[in-house]
């Protein structure tokens, strides 16, 4: 016995895909109170990371553990929307806040199949948006002015941003706390986050003083490719301690929970990724990003 937990010793922490030592985040505590809501972007002009996968089950996670969430579907093509089960047609979105036509935020909120899951979903008018708001004045503080009114009713609000650096993420930017970039571990991806990071300084600069980056979420990795080992790693050498210790894995439940349009953590509670985002939900709790 003893000579087993000297190696142990010699052999050193248990790593984790990061490189570095791998921690148990503990079950968050029991919240007394809801809101005010911290106000999360997830954001990648990349498309095809894994925005809407990780808003839907890290909002289904935290959702678990007893938070408020309201996820807001800023994407013209309506993917969150889609994989929450909400509808779309003939009801009032997140284009009808922007613009004006309805004042009330609460009148556009739908309930999902998670308790204490909320969705604002979005459709083809939202790619209209821009158009609308270019000649309005503050027009990057828009989504800021709808969120106040209901930031109060949640902990956690996510947001769901379209692959483009555009008027509508500037806007996303402007309402949130904190960005979390999902980030495949593909090379091609590595190429834009810097690109990202600037106009996020440049939103803390010039719009939202209070704005920080809350981390890098390493999404579709394949840990059996070394281009995905090598890719995460020079993520990890980059970004540092910015880059978090859950990753999401690879694999086919994805998409097979979209099309059943619940989470992951409801569709196939067991599995390896359900597991990933409820640590994804404890960490950025211990972390201070989200309640």
């Amino acid at each position: 016995m003893t000579h087993s937990r000297e190696k142990v010793a010699e052999e050193g922490p248990v790593l984790g895909p990061t490189g570095r030592p791998r921690h148990e985040f503990p079950e968050p505590p029991a919240l007394t109170g809801h809101g005010p809501a911290r106000i999360v972007s997830l954001c990648n002009q990349k498309g095809g990371v894994g925005k809407t996968t990780t808003t839907i089950n890290l909002g289904a996670s935290l959702a678990e553990y007893g938070r408020k969430v309201l996820v807001i579907d800023f994407d013209p093509q309506g993917a969150l929307s889609a994989g929450l089960g909400a509808d779309t047609h003939e009801v009032i979105t997140i284009y009808d806040l922007l613009i004006g036509t309805v004042r009330d935020p609460f009148e556009a909120v739908q309930q999902t199949s998670i308790p204490g899951l909320d969705i604002i979903p979005a459709n083809i008018d939202l790619s209209a948006a821009e158009v609308h708001l270019v000649n309005e004045v503050a027009r990057e503080q828009t989504l800021a002015r709808v969120l106040r009114r209901i930031s109060d009713a949640y902990d956690v609000i996510l947001i769901d941003c379209q692959p483009s650096l555009g008027l509508l993420t500037v806007n996303a930017l402007s309402a949130s706390h904190g960005v979390l970039i999902p980030l495949e571990c593909e090379f091609f991806s590595l190429r834009g986050v810097a690109l990202l990071v600037e106009t996020i300084e440049k939103v803390q600069d010039r719009l939202n003083p209070a704005i920080q980056l809350d981390g890098i979420l390493p999404t579709m990795f394949d840990a059996r490719t070394l281009h995905a080992r090598e890719v995460l790693e020079r993520v990890v050498e980059a970004f540092d301690d910015k880059v978090l210790e859950t990753v999401i894995g690879r694999t086919i439940k994805f998409p097979d929970a979209s099309v059943a349009g619940v989470p992951i953590i409801q569709f196939a509670p067991e599995h390896a990724a359900a597991k990933a985002y409820r640590q994804l939900a404890r960490e950025l709790i211990s972390r201070g990003a989200v309640a």
